[in-house]
């Protein structure tokens, strides 16, 4: 069973890739094998099936199957155009959904999709009636999508030392705590990530933080290390301000849940393989 969630919550993250604005994409070409196709052929029906899903779902096809073409060399010093498409996630969730079920890949990526794709498209109604672990879940991951722009814009402004800008936020939101603080205080192992480890009230917390820097950062004209640093401090710091003010609790004194965000994780996905092998 460790082997199934193993390959489940690594393999396709491996092949996720990120286009120059920060979005997500995932290669037709390179998912092909890890659902057990080794034809083209075969794997464009399914493809085909997944945009006829789409369109009926009104989505945009573009927004989620933009058709690229690339050379690849076919041997003898020659050259021959494919066609692949950059996958959206909700895009790979319609394939593994219209792809072969006696496939024990297919299975594993439908619970995989399945879990991230749901996270992605909930709304506002349906948070609000969301038990605590899902709103943490949830959460969590608009921490995940959030950082990775955050420091992408970060390393444009000349930020190289990463550590120092990431605790910068912290010890304006912490009231001068560092990450490493903030784990011991939390009883956390080494390395384990604090944000794993956080309710969704402190999530959203450093969810406002983040956005937030963001949008400070890509203001900076000049790029400076130092510059930036201090926006992610006074950042961090106005929002332990706002929650004062309202009368909120501190982020340092929010508990810390009894489960990790990877706990809570892997549970979902036993269920959901659960489900699947009584259908």
């Amino acid at each position: 069973m460790n082997k199934v969630i193993d390959y489940n919550e690594k393999i396709f993250e491996n092949i996720k890739h990120f286009d120059e604005y920060g979005n997500e994409y995932w290669s037709a070409r390179e998912l092909m094998p890890l659902l057990e196709y080794s034809k083209w052929e075969n794997f464009n029906k399914v493809i085909k099936s997944a945009m006829i899903a789409c369109e009926t779902s009104k989505n945009d096809l573009y927004d989620h199957f933009p058709e690229f073409r690339k050379m690849v060399d076919i041997g003898s010093k020659t050259k021959r155009e494919i066609i692949d498409y950059h996958l959206s996630r909700y895009a790979c969730y319609l394939i593994v959904q219209n792809a072969n079920p006696k496939k024990k890949s297919v299975a594993l990526g439908q619970t995989y999709f399945a879990i991230q794709t749901r996270k992605q498209e909930i709304t506002e109604l349906e948070y609000s009636r969301l038990s605590e672990d899902e709103k943490r879940l949830y959460r969590r991951k608009q921490t995940k999508d959030g950082n990775k722009t955050l420091y992408k814009i970060a390393k444009e402004k000349g930020v190289k030392n990463f550590d120092k800008f990431t605790n910068a936020g912290y010890k304006g939101l912490y009231n001068g705590e560092t990450a490493n603080d903030i784990a011991k205080r939390k009883g956390l192992r080494y390395r384990e990530d604090i944000l794993d480890n956080m309710g969704s009230v402190e999530l959203g917390a450093n969810i406002f933080r983040i956005t937030q820097t963001e949008a400070l950062l890509e203001k900076q004209k000049i790029p400076s290390e130092q510059t930036a640093t201090n926006t992610h401090y006074k950042v961090g710091k106005a929002v332990r301000d706002t929650i004062k003010k309202l009368g909120g609790t501190m982020p340092e004194d929010l508990p810390t849940p009894e489960k990790s965000i990877k706990e809570l994780e892997r549970e979902e996905i036993l269920k959901l393989e659960n489900n699947n092998l009584t259908k």
